[in-house]
């Protein structure tokens, strides 16, 4: 009877630290069923995806509801990223987000647009207080969009906790059809060192994988010698879907023992940075696609469980070991893969060559770089570990290294441009050479006196570059003197080829009036329900400045009854 109740206790309290989350409190923040085109904890660019992106069949506009009640604790509206997005947090501490909005309810739209008055910005960060804006669950919150970073029309939703650590949303009860199994598409093996070899090599290896009938694979059986690694490309799907989504849980075992884990259900936004470290950064920078390594090398990441040995294997000599992955979704479905390793000492050949330069960064330790009128700093911690860096100035262009290597934060990069003229010194800024047509694109540039300056987070080339081209305005569906009596929207489309648009200023009749900026459609709109423009015939004025200070002015006359 002890024993029975020992049982009872510790299995009830198992299924509670399982069920920590709860299951019925916050209910769908849409009225279709919920199809997904991106996964919690999604590998992105540079981050972790912090909620699901929730299909809207391809439309704007759909209802968007309150999970459950609460009060508006921020809103935020910006060009890029989220776009406009509203938080509210519950009473139970939790905080729901939804992002990429077309346009707020009309008692949150009036509260938004009259501080974007008040404040003369489109771009515009709130905090109402407790009692100015409450919620009821269920309520009608605002319509889905497109707005912000957003690739095509869906609604991207969070819940955070009061650490505001993003959560999975389906671990409270958000239900997502989904009975397709995990897809490996590729798998790798990595020597740690330069006396471990994988089938007589002391690089990388891509693996042959053989689908079986059940849907799992079994790799070609391996030789090896030394402390070896793997990695793993995969993704998942859902029902009704075919995006290539992220999965929810991959872990490890050798001859049966668990050596690894990650656990993609929650993360803070101050790791996620850490992603280009989980993944092969260099596979992904050259091959554009994305090798997660199932080890651990000086990675901070909360999302690493059980891991023995950093996730490496030490293979001994005549030794036979079992290594199976198991990648799963939060439906549970799982796929394996079992890779057979035979240790074998003669399948040592030949070390990689070490490559060296003149410049040896140590990870911890400030690094002070200058050549001509160009210096870069690379403070302490800026890589995760020590490397030789390539390093050279040619005329105004700075050679540093190849983005292969992953960084944890920013360096600094200043030019002195105490040679060129006053006029010159006015239109030059620091861009990063993209592609291989070297295009130069603007990196955040700084002047003080005859230094500019600028911070990036990846390796690379960088150049001086100059803009002397003023920003292009067009308007879209009106010309000048024209009647827009019946027209609800102004639209203009704003450009600049070089340095990019930094700001613009629109007024009607010396009036500051809110233009909304969409980026990917490079569009600026006045809704005239704003009711700012009341007189019959109206003077309108636009000024474009792009990021080295080149400005366009655009001014017409439109009439309205």
């Amino acid at each position: 009877m002890r024993l029975t109740l020992m049982l009872f206790l510790l299995l009830s309290t198992i299924t509670v630290a399982q069920n920590n989350y709860p299951q019925d409190y916050f209910r769908s923040p849409l009225d279709i069923p919920l199809i997904l085109s991106g996964t919690f904890a999604e590998l992105r660019s540079n981050h972790f995806h912090s909620g699901l992106d929730i299909k809207t069949q391809q439309r704007i506009g759909l209802n968007v509801y309150a999970s459950a009640g609460g009060f508006v604790s921020r809103i935020k509206v910006s060009h890029f990223g989220y776009g406009k997005a509203l938080y509210i947090t519950h009473p139970n501490g939790y905080t729901t987000v939804y992002a990429h909005l077309n346009k707020f309810s009309p008692d949150i739209e009036a509260y938004v647009k009259k501080h974007q008055y008040e404040k003369e910005s489109f771009e515009i960060e709130l905090f109402p207080s407790t009692d100015e804006l409450k919620i009821e669950k269920g309520q009608i919150v605002a319509l889905s969009g497109n707005t912000g970073g957003s690739g095509g029309p869906h609604l991207h939703y969070e819940i955070r906790d009061k650490t505001e650590r993003p959560i999975n949303p389906m671990l409270f009860g958000m239900d997502i059809k989904d009975s397709i199994n995990p897809l490996i598409s590729s798998i790798y093996a990595y020597p740690m060192d330069e006396h471990s070899f994988i089938n007589q090599s002391n690089s990388k290896t891509k693996l042959r994988l053989i689908p079986i009938q059940n849907g799992d694979y079994v790799v070609e059986n391996i030789e090896a010698i030394g402390n070896i690694g793997f990695g793993i490309e995969t993704i998942d799907r859902q029902n009704w879907a075919a995006n290539k989504n992220g999965v929810y849980n991959i872990q490890t075992f050798v001859n049966g023992s668990k050596n690894f884990e990650l656990d993609f259900s929650r993360f803070s936004f101050s790791e996620t940075k850490h992603l280009n470290r989980l993944i092969d950064y260099e596979h992904y920078k050259t091959q554009k696609s994305r090798v997660q390594k199932l080890f651990n090398q000086n990675n901070p990441l909360s999302l690493y469980k059980d891991v023995l040995n950093d996730g490496v294997l030490s293979i001994k000599d005549s030794t036979h070991s079992v290594y199976k992955i198991k990648v799963g979704d939060f439906k549970k479905n799982n796929t394996w893969a079992t890779i057979n390793i035979k240790g074998n000492k003669t399948n040592r050949g030949e070390a990689l060559p070490k490559k060296t330069t003149p410049y040896f960064i140590n990870a911890n330790e400030t690094t002070n770089l200058k050549k001509g009128k160009v210096s870069v700093d690379l403070y302490k911690d800026t890589f995760y570990e020590n490397f030789y860096l390539d390093f050279d100035v040619k005329n105004d262009t700075l050679l540093l290294h190849e983005d292969i290597i992953p960084t944890k934060k920013s360096f600094k990069i200043s030019y002195d441009v105490s040679a060129y003229s006053d006029k010159d010194k006015s239109k030059l800024y620091i861009a990063k050479l993209i592609g291989y047509k070297k295009f130069p694109a603007y990196s955040s540039t700084k002047k003080i006196g005859d230094i500019l300056t600028t911070y990036s987070k990846n390796l690379g080339e960088f150049a001086l570059a100059t803009d002397t081209i003023s920003p292009t305005i067009t308007p879209i569906n009106f010309k000048k003197g024209q009647w827009l009596s019946n027209f609800r929207f102004l639209k203009i489309k704003i450009d600049d080829e070089l340095s990019g648009i930094s700001n613009y200023r629109a007024t009607v009749n010396g009036i500051w009036i809110l233009m909304e900026y969409d980026y990917k459609t490079k569009t600026l709109t006045h809704d005239f329900n704003d009711g700012m423009i009341t007189e019959t015939k109206n003077n309108l004025k636009l000024i474009v400045t792009d990021n080295v200070g080149n400005n366009s002015t655009f001014e017409t006359v439109f009439y309205r009854k």
